[in-house]
């Protein structure tokens, strides 16, 4: 039998990236899946039809995740079509980073209302859902960095270490519902966003990496299918940091 076999997984910023990984593995695993995306554009209906050939329902939703209303839609959407929500992943996310002195107010809103504000609302809306199933599985997407701070980053760290807090206390909150709720801290992972980064950045950060690589997001993937199955029924209130042993 697959890890999610019937499971229902939420998973948003999905279209691409880690959050695509993730869908696909979960499909792989047997689970039935809603994504969103801020727009369902090529990208996103590809990730759809790429989640379909693993023999899977798929759900792509159009939301803006930092929208405490529009993120109160897609969960209803989610519910209407697969009548519950199992597994909530808090995927969304954006970067404008800068030192602090010439951050701009517009730049700290937008990371902290996309990064933490998201799962907030997102979390806030299923919680009622898998309290009456009185079982459920909710990861946050956080990173070394909201462990460790990270200069230039105040606002990302600020968020990824405030989706940590936010894990921890759900994780007390619902646990006697049968509830978890844990955060993945991925390190330097391979992605569109990382490509963007010059040659020497990238050199630089792996060799500061004990396993002398970049995470690619299946690492991601697969540590997110174990939070999500009934493999890990026992752990919550935990940070998993993948991040090749760059932060111990």
């Amino acid at each position: 039998m697959k890890l999610l076999e019937n499971k229902v997984a939420l998973i948003t910023g999905a279209a691409r990236g880690i959050g695509k990984a993730i869908a696909l593995k979960f499909a792989q695993e047997g689970a039935n899946i809603a994504f969103t995306d801020l727009v369902i554009d090529e990208n996103g209906e590809n990730t759809k039809k790429e989640i379909e050939a693993a023999g899977v329902k798929v759900l792509a939703i159009a939301s803006n995740a930092a929208s405490f209303e529009e993120a109160h839609k897609a969960v209803e959407q989610v519910v209407a079509e697969f009548g519950r929500v199992d597994i909530l992943v808090n995927n969304a996310g954006i970067t404008k980073d800068g030192l602090m002195m010439r951050m701009s107010e517009a730049q700290w809103d937008a990371v902290l209302n996309v990064n933490l504000k998201s799962a907030f609302n997102f979390i806030h809306a299923v919680t009622p859902v898998m309290m009456r199933q009185r079982s459920g599985s909710i990861i946050n997407m956080s990173s070394v960095v909201g462990v460790s701070g990270n200069a230039g980053q105040c606002n990302y760290s600020a968020s990824k270490a405030g989706m940590i807090g936010l894990a921890k206390s759900i994780a007390q909150e619902l646990g006697s519902r049968g509830i978890r709720a844990n955060a993945v801290a991925p390190g330097f992972i391979i992605t569109e966003m990382t490509n963007k980064l010059p040659d020497e950045v990238k050199q630089e950060w792996s060799r500061k990496i004990p396993l002398r690589r970049g995470g690619t997001p299946e690492d991601i993937a697969n540590v997110c299918t174990f939070l999500a199955s009934d493999m890990s029924s026992y752990v919550t209130g935990q940070v998993i940091s993948v991040c090749g042993g760059m932060k111990m």
